[in-house]
């Protein structure tokens, strides 16, 4: 997870905007019509969620070149290959900002692969190679449990779920979960100031999300389309906080709207929160350059520290894990897919 993406001029409107939440829909007159009921959607399992993220953060750092990364992609590949799944695989290779060559490898997996209308659900795999938001270990790795491990065990446990489902059951949507890689070596400009980022001076290149990048430039599937994609980001800390950030409003109101009212309706309102903040650099923004309509949903603190406090340090661990945030977060996203 990255830094935000704000222009000065703007701030004060942004500490505004962040200091009063918008209201949730109006609930409309007494004449209204009643809502028509949800579609019945399947169940997600919490604990099978947990267990996937504990089963990464178990591999160790995930940092690109690691045996540790090599591992759990290769288990990642053979899970879903497990529930009878499309799974492609997209090396690559990139220079850092500090100058490492890294090999990534962005790996999608297809759920009704022939499916005309089709959504993306997007994480990234990888963890940052050094908790530099840590106040006393800034070179240490991290566990990387929340900011990369939750999201991709919430897509994992979603593919698990979607696979035993009758045809009779399905979804209307085909659904592509796409696992970027390289996404957390950025340049932190408020930790390492005493560093350069080499990679400053590129027109194309963010030091951040290096395997988006690459997808949003070799799109695999090749031409590849859909209605609408959702960034998980740091979804499975304790006490999660999940807000309308700007550029999913921008490029995704829709999709956006969507996804929030139906955790609403579900009664997850505490974590999707109906307050508008600003937009922050991630991969949703290169999904969106390549013409995926997409939203990001991530951990936001307040409009002081946008990030918890466990965000790049040694803290994103095992213990901030909570499984009745990762409930509220793989319920909404399943219940949402049969809305389409």
């Amino acid at each position: 997870m990255r830094f935000l993406r704000l222009p000065l001029a703007a701030l004060a409107g942004l500490l505004l905007l962040t200091a009063c939440p918008s209201k949730t829909p109006d609930a409309g007159t007494d004449a209204a019509a009643p809502e028509a009921p949800l579609p019945k959607a399947p169940a997600f399992n919490a604990d099978s969620a947990y267990a996937f993220t504990a089963k990464q953060v178990a591999f160790g750092p995930r940092v690109p070149n690691s045996k540790a990364h090599i591992a759990c992609g290769d288990w990642l590949v053979a899970k879903l290959k497990g529930y009878k799944l499309k799974v492609l695989q997209q090396p690559f290779d990139a220079m850092t900002f500090d100058g490492t060559n890294i090999h990534g490898r962005n790996i999608i997996a297809q759920f009704q692969p022939q499916a005309a209308r089709r959504v993306a659900i997007f994480g990234h795999w990888d963890t940052r190679p050094f908790a530099d938001a840590d106040k006393v270990h800034k070179n240490a790795p991290m566990d990387g449990a929340s900011d990369g491990a939750s999201a991709v065990a919430v897509a994992l446990e979603m593919a698990r779920v979607l696979s035993q489902q009758p045809d009779s059951l399905a979804p209307a949507v085909g659904v592509d979960f796409i696992f970027f890689d390289a996404e957390d070596w950025g340049y932190e400009t408020t930790t390492q100031a005493d560093l350069k980022d080499q990679l400053e001076e590129s027109a194309t290149t963010s030091s951040w999300c290096l395997g988006s990048q690459y997808w949003a430039a070799h799109l695999l599937p090749a031409g590849y389309k859909a209605e609408y994609g959702v960034l998980l980001d740091m979804v499975g800390a304790k006490g999660g906080v999940f807000t309308r950030e700007g550029t999913s409003r921008e490029n995704a109101l829709g999709p956006l709207n969507k996804i929030w009212n139906t955790a609403a309706r579900l009664g997850y309102s505490d974590y999707f929160r109906y307050q508008d903040t600003g937009g922050i650099t991630d991969d949703h923004v290169f999904a969106n350059k390549a013409g995926v309509p997409t939203i990001d949903i991530y951990h936001y603190n307040n409009s002081v520290d946008i990030f918890p406090a466990y965000h790049h340090a040694t803290g994103d661990n095992m213990s901030i894990i909570d499984r009745k945030t990762l409930k509220a977060v793989g319920q909404t996203m399943l219940q949402t897919l049969y809305v389409d």
